[in-house]
């Protein structure tokens, strides 16, 4: 800290506080005045300095508005220099602030670099602007608000050679009589806005930027040969033919803002479009006279058109055309009733209160966000899209379907949506949305009922509450382990590879949703004895996928699935010799039908078993099974099987029920044994009863020497790619079609034998069977006169 004698600046000297611009708050007694420091020194005229750095305080100073500099600079000599820097004076803001002229002049004299002056509120503006262009000849951005500016101002305009940028808004301009010429050579920038002017006039060859916001004008002519950007918006009074001449005298525009022009029409955007092939943005919003019919901007990427009562499904033509759109607006387009859009660049849209629309199908591979809100009519949507992440579609109340394409979609909202009804298929097996992370369906209180989600890998928590969805499908969901599911009209759950999912929510589900019959598990590899366990709940359950999973114990689906009709084990390896004892010792599920034990670990004594017991099975599958090395079904195994029954059985059959059981047979229909590579013997004989099995399938089963059928209803046998196959017997009067592709051991005597006990055969493949000739079709018909057709690549 220093003491010295007081210091004045000799520039500053004369100057009054009143130097200082006055905005009311400035007090008389106490105000600390620009440039004049005595104000505020006691009478000893002592100096109180602080040290420090000139760079440190010029940073600081860096930060202060005018008034705070000017309060600064009165403090001590090294604050004065340092406030007074002309760095800080480039830009005169008079924002709402008193001056009078006589300081204003002071303030421009002392700064003739300023390149910029704004002087919003400033009361006798119009005079001091015409002063500051005489002394700021290097001023480049003047702003003005609320004032009146007549001709003579914008005669001085010239007097700036270097004004670039010039914004008037809510000002009147000229004298409500003559038109206002505005003419620049350098000007870039022209902003008039909300502007009470008759006619204007602007000739400047430099302008690219032009905005006539919200003025009060009745015509407005160009010579602006550069112009970039014009914006017309709420120009109520220009008529149509004054924006087609305005827009079309500037070939260079690529922006261009009409809206709330009510008196636009499709001829004038006709005829821009095709002056102005460069336009990129359009904005015609609030225009009720458009269509958009036959216009056509080729390198359009901004179309805005909200609330225009012209906008129709067919304007949809109009806007495909612009392939490089990239962003669109139909909000309030009231007559707009269907959306069909194919565009590869289109990134946003906005479909807000859309009263008649009840359709979009919209494709674009970058779309990155979709609005749609207020649609009360919409029933169908359809949306692919690559990039995006998420869409909210709360209270579509009509909503009735929805199919989405959209590979990086993480989160799915379409609570309240109340009308989702026939079929929501949220993604499907050609891609749908495997990034998926989030499906909130709360609250679909009246229709959903099928909801597919496809392959969705990320999906580990789902919420759904629909009290009218009969069918869910979640296969794919292969990391879903939390399903909060309450749907009590629940008909159909398939949950294929969600390896996850929990026995709790398996148990969940089964209590919230009682009328479910149709229940696939299928490589659900979590689920367990417990989640079994709430089978029980399920009174109407007719079918059950087990298929791939580890289960080992299947008591609990005996003791509880009495109506259960389709039960499939396929490639359940970790079944044990006891876990199917049920099925014929104490004939369990007596409503079955249809069995599944493909590529499962099942051993032969239990395919036996069934074969023999379950008389009401239609549909058997063993395809794949390693543990079965001979199929015999004849009555004596038959018999030896029953005594093993009745042994375990707590009431045995009597004699006159086993007559009942002979005489009436198994009910199967179809079997299945594709690809069984240890069989070697197939033995069907009539006294098995099996009067309804029509179709047998042994192909594929490379060790099977031996086949051996009676049956009185085959009408088809594959026995394909048996390469082992040497013996080959046949009592089968309905067989009309026989396989034999790729027999390579099966001698021809061996098949005429067989044939010949057909009568009523018509086709037989004998392909690739080097042993069986063909040629001599007259020894076939002699054999099996029934015989129409003989393929073979001989």
């Amino acid at each position: 800290m220093t003491l010295s004698s007081s210091y004045q600046p000799e520039e500053m000297k004369g100057q009054s506080s009143s130097t200082l611009p006055d905005d009311g708050n400035n007090k008389s007694d106490g105000g600390v005045a620009y440039g004049d420091i005595s104000g505020t020194r006691n009478t000893e005229d002592v100096e109180f300095r602080m040290d420090l750095s000139d760079d440190l305080l010029h940073l600081v100073f860096s930060f202060l508005g005018q008034k705070d500099l000017c309060r600064a600079g009165s403090t001590c000599r090294q604050w004065l220099v340092a406030s007074t820097n002309e760095n800080f004076w480039r830009c005169l803001k008079f924002e709402n602030t008193r001056i009078s002229i006589q300081n204003f002049i002071s303030i421009c004299d002392h700064y003739p670099n300023a390149t910029e002056l704004s002087m919003n509120g400033t009361p006798n503006s119009d005079a001091l602007v015409i002063h500051a262009m005489n002394s700021l000849r290097g001023l480049q951005t003047l702003i003005l608000d609320k004032g009146h500016f007549s001709d003579v101002f914008f005669h001085t305009l010239t007097s700036c050679p270097a004004l670039t940028s010039l914004k008037i808004s809510d000002s009147s301009i000229g004298n409500g009589i003559q038109d206002v010429t505005v003419y620049h050579e350098n000007l870039h920038n022209l902003q008039m806005i909300k502007c009470r002017v008759l006619r204007v006039i602007i000739r400047c060859p430099q302008l690219q930027t032009l905005s006539l916001k919200r003025s009060s004008m009745a015509h407005a002519l160009l010579t602006c040969p550069q112009l970039n950007v014009l914006d017309l918006s709420s120009c109520h009074k220009l008529s149509d033919t004054t924006i087609r001449t305005a827009a079309m005298s500037c070939p260079l525009l690529a922006s261009i803002d009409m809206s709330s022009c009510s008196s636009v029409t499709d001829e004038t955007i006709r005829d821009i479009a095709s002056t102005c092939p460069n336009i990129c943005m359009f904005d015609a919003s609030n225009c009720p006279n458009i269509s958009l019919e036959a216009v056509r901007f080729p390198k359009l990427m901004d179309l805005r058109l909200e609330s225009c009562e012209g906008i129709v499904s067919a304007s949809m033509t109009a806007i495909s055309y612009s392939v490089m759109l990239e962003s669109l607006k139909l909000d309030n387009c009231s007559m707009l009733t269907a959306m069909t859009l194919d565009m590869p660049k289109l990134q946003t849209i906005s479909l807000v209160h859309l009263r008649k629309f009840v359709y979009l199908d919209l494709r674009s591979p970058v779309l990155k966000q979709i609005k749609i809100s207020r649609c009360s009519a919409l029933q169908d949507i359809s949306i692919t899209s690559n990039v995006l992440q998420k869409l909210v579609l709360q209270k579509q109340e009509s909503l009735a379907y929805l199919s989405l394409q959209c590979q990086s979609l993480l989160e799915l909202d379409l609570s309240n949506c109340d009308s989702l009804t026939d079929s929501l298929e949220v993604f499907n097996s050609e891609g749908g949305c495997p990034k998926l992370r989030s499906l909130i369906l709360d609250n679909c209180q009246v229709g959903l009922e099928l909801l597919d989600l496809g392959i969705c890998p990320r999906l580990s928590v789902l919420q759904i509450e629909a009290p009218s969805m009969q069918v869910l499908e979640l296969k794919g969901c292969g990391i879903l382990s939390e399903a909060y599911i309450s749907c009590s009209c629940l008909k159909s759950l398939d949950a294929s590879f969600c390896r996850n999912l929990s026995d709790e929510s398996l148990s969940r589900t089964a209590r919230s949703c009682l009328q479910i019959g149709s229940l696939v598990l299928s490589s659900c590899q979590s689920v367990a004895f417990d989640g079994l366990s709430s089978l029980h709940l399920l009174r109407h359950l007719v079918l059950l996928d087990l298929s791939y999973t580890f289960v080992t114990d299947l008591q609990p689906v005996f003791d509880n699935c009495f109506k259960l009709a389709v039960l499939r084990l396929s490639a359940c390896k970790y079944l044990t010799d006891s876990s199917l004892g049920a099925l014929y010792k104490e004939s369990a599920l007596p409503a079955l039908c249809k069995l599944d034990l493909s590529y499962s670990s099942v051993v032969q004594l239990d395919i036996l078993n069934i074969l023999a017991q379950c008389t009401n099975l239609a549909h058997l599958n063993l395809n794949g099974c390693a543990n079965m090395h001979q199929l015999v079904w004849n009555r004596s195994y038959c018999n030896l099987s029953q005594k093993s029954v009745n042994v375990c059985s707590p009431s045995p059959l009597k004699d006159n029920e086993k007559d009942v059981y002979l005489e009436t047979g198994h009910l199967l229909e179809i079997l299945n044994c594709t690809g069984c590579p240890n069989i070697t013997k197939a033995l069907i004989s009539s006294s098995a009863n099996c009067f309804y099995l029509s179709k047998i399938n042994l192909n594929l089963s490379i060790n099977l020497k031996e086949v051996d059928l009676a049956c009185g209803s085959l009408c088809m046998l594959n026995i394909s790619y048996c390469n082992s196959l040497e013996f080959l017997r046949l009592k089968c009067p309905r067989l009309n079609n026989l396989w034999l592709l790729a027999c390579s051991m099966l001698a021809e005597e061996e098949l005429e034998t067989a044939i010949s006990e057909c009568p009523t055969l018509e086709i037989m493949n004998i392909d690739s069977c080097p042993k069986i000739r063909a040629k001599d079709l007259t020894k076939w018909h002699a054999i099996c006169p029934s015989l129409k057709r003989i393929q073979s690549c001989v």
